[in-house]
């Protein structure tokens, strides 16, 4: 019965992406078709509206709970993170802006020198 289940919703998915694509196409086109008679505010709450409504259905496919399963995980493993004191943060911070300003310094000083080497071989100045 489980299978039934899942072939029939499966057959039932693509109808459902096709419906949250032409909610989302509505939403654009009806933004712009009467972007001249409806006012802003009118026009933004409706492609919310649609926007949501779409997101709802595609929310219903297969994939959309894959998506959701996945999102619950990642935000589950998000809690799981050792984050860094404020400190720490710091610290890697300044040793990254001192460590690019001395690689930084070091590029151009080589470009310097190559560049009177090459003026040298060239006979043109820089």
């Amino acid at each position: 019965m489980s299978a039934n289940t899942e072939t029939q919703s499966s057959s039932l998915d693509g109808l459902k992406w096709i419906v949250a694509i032409a909610l989302l196409a509505a939403a654009v086109l009806g933004n712009y078709y009467y972007g001249e008679q409806v006012s802003v505010l009118y026009r933004a709450i409706g492609v919310v509206v649609l926007v949501i409504i779409a997101g709802v259905i595609a929310g219903m496919t297969g994939k959309g709970r894959r998506f959701r399963s996945f999102a619950k995980e990642s935000r589950a493993e998000t809690r799981r993170v050792v984050w860094p004191s404020r400190q720490e943060a710091t610290q890697t911070t300044i040793i990254v802006v001192v460590a690019t300003a001395i690689v930084s310094l070091i590029l151009w000083g080589m470009d310097a020198i190559l560049v009177r080497v090459v003026g040298f071989f060239t006979g043109l100045e820089f």
